[in-house]
């Protein structure tokens, strides 16, 4: 029998681009905010300085990560009022458009995991080795120790992010060594155990993510026919279930922190039951009455709502 390929429906029925829509967007986002600080280095175009830990764009527009600033304060180090605003401006944005679609939209980790996890569903790599999800909670208070300890932003010593930029710019072995480390890590150790259990960035943004604005929702959930598309492709599965099954009343909005908004379940889903809206919306699509039956017999019972 062959193995199911998710989003193969959804390609059928409504053709390569609806079926890839929010994938095709992100990998555009994801090369427009490295174009953004490569074009100075390799062009003398200089639009972003820095990397996506702490930046200046266009001289005038401070960016920093919520936690090298937590970092740089258990450094014992007081940043300046430039990263203050960096780190207020980065808030106030994730607060409205999700704290982990950094992950999903900006960090150019995400491709690298994302090939790991097709791989993994092409080559039927088994789940491998589960880790708690509270693992990365523990990581990410270890790097504030090593901080603590050295007076340094400990992390960005190993950060990818950070060592992205500098393989792309230098074509430094050791960057590409972790990167690569990265890729081998989700393809045969743990799925999706970089992002949803290891990195501490991800983490705070999730801190983030508790109060966002932008959500998924499974307002189509009535027409859900159990083909299991989305759970294959999410990165974080777990955040999926109370929404579509509605159980013990759960509203259609994937409420949990750790998603994404990556956009997957809305691509691959032949039944177009998932939808971007925002966390107030509580609509749920009705449920379609089937045909009469063609001998008159009683139509079957109409879906129940869940």
């Amino acid at each position: 029998m062959t193995a199911r390929i998710p989003g193969r429906d959804a390609w059928a029925q409504h053709g390569f681009f609806r079926a890839h829509k929010y994938l095709i967007v992100r990998r555009l986002t994801q090369l427009g905010v490295l174009a953004l600080f490569l074009t100075g280095p390799l062009a003398g175009i200089w639009i972003a300085k820095g990397t996506l830990s702490a930046s200046l764009t266009f001289d005038l527009l401070p960016l920093t990560d919520p936690f090298v600033l937590l970092q740089s304060l258990a450094a014992r180090h007081w940043p300046e009022t430039t990263a203050l605003t960096g780190v207020a401006i980065v808030i106030g944005f994730y607060l409205v458009f999700g704290g982990r679609t950094f992950c999903s939209w900006a960090c150019p980790v995400n491709p690298v995991t994302d090939l790991a996890a097709w791989l993994r569903r092409r080559l039927g790599v088994e789940k491998g080795f589960s880790m708690r999800r509270e693992a990365r909670w523990l990581v990410a208070l270890a790097v504030l120790a090593a901080s603590a300890a050295t007076g340094t932003i400990a992390w960005e010593l190993i950060n990818p992010v950070t060592l992205i930029y500098r393989v792309a710019l230098f074509g430094t072995l050791a960057g590409l060594a972790v990167v690569v480390a990265v890729f081998v890590f989700d393809l045969v150790v743990a799925r999706g155990g970089w992002c949803g259990h290891v990195c501490p960035v991800g983490t705070a943004y999730a801190l983030i993510g508790k109060a966002t604005l932008l959500r998924v929702s499974a307002r189509g959930r009535v027409r859900c026919d159990d083909c299991l598309d989305c759970f294959a492709v999410c990165p974080e599965n777990h955040v999926i279930a109370p929404a579509l099954r509605g159980r013990d009343g759960a509203g259609p909005v994937i409420a949990s922190a750790d998603c994404t908004v990556c956009g997957r379940c809305v691509d691959v889903c032949p039944e177009r039951v998932f939808s971007l809206t925002h966390r107030f919306d509580t609509r749920v699509d009705a449920a379609v009455p089937p045909p009469p039956s063609a001998a008159g017999r009683p139509a079957p019972a109409a879906l129940e709502k869940v």
